[in-house]
């Protein structure tokens, strides 16, 4: 194992005990159960509704390119069809694989989808905006 994996490894074990022993009451029982499972339940329900507003975002600008809608729930094929309403090559998949890389290629995708749209780049980072707008799929030359 590398180092950094093994400090990974000891640190997340020291978080572990902590967690378990901030979650005991003063008797020792483990009152904390409750707790965490209703902060478990709350951020799923987060979750859910961010993915929720990423599909159908995603959805409706897919239309407006003329792309079909369907294509936004498809694992990988969304980032596909993204990149080709963005204008970007279809290798540029592969980048969003890389850790880091593919963050930063997500948000200049993101941008592009937005130019392409006649919005800023505000409107592409924020990409609900994009979508519930009046913006109308000009593709740049």
């Amino acid at each position: 194992m590398t180092k950094f994996l093994q400090r990974a490894v000891a640190f997340g074990s020291v978080l572990l005990t902590a967690g378990a022993v901030w979650a005991q009451d003063d008797s020792g029982t483990g009152g904390g159960g409750a707790a965490a499972a209703a902060g478990g339940v709350i951020g799923g329900l987060i979750g859910l509704a961010i993915a929720l507003v990423c599909i159908v975002s995603f959805y409706k600008i897919f239309e407006k390119a003329g792309e079909p809608g369907w294509a936004a729930i498809v694992p990988i094929y969304n980032t596909f069809v993204m990149l080709k309403i963005a204008g970007k090559p279809a290798w540029w998949l592969v980048l969003m694989f890389i850790p880091c890389v593919g963050l930063v290629v997500a948000v200049i995708a993101l941008v592009a989808l937005a130019k392409n749209f006649g919005k800023g780049p505000l409107h592409g980072i924020l990409f609900p905006l994009l979508a519930f707008s009046d913006a109308k799929y000009q593709p740049q030359r």
